[in-house]
């Protein structure tokens, strides 16, 4: 009975997600213009805020890989440097 509890609130969930993106996205439709150094570009807001996240995450699982890779370094650190029996 609860995994079908889990599966219903999953998918009300995913709904709610779905209709928040369209209406953000029916509602920035107009045109803005980014300029990054020399380069001028115009395009509709909504996909500004979509490659905005979708750098923010790429940025997020990179430091994450950076960190979980020192800790691994670390842990291989301490485990050469233990005493062995």
């Amino acid at each position: 009975m609860k995994l079908i509890n889990r599966v219903k609130l999953k998918l009300v969930a995913a709904l709610a997600l779905a209709v928040l993106a369209i209406v953000v996205i029916a509602q920035n439709v107009e045109p803005v213009t980014v300029q990054l150094l020399f380069v001028s570009v115009t395009m509709p807001r909504a996909a500004l805020l979509a490659i905005t996240l979708l750098v923010g995450v790429a940025i997020g699982i990179l430091i994450s890989l950076s960190l979980a890779g020192r800790r691994v370094d670390e842990v291989n650190i301490l485990e050469l440097d233990a005493p062995r029996d």
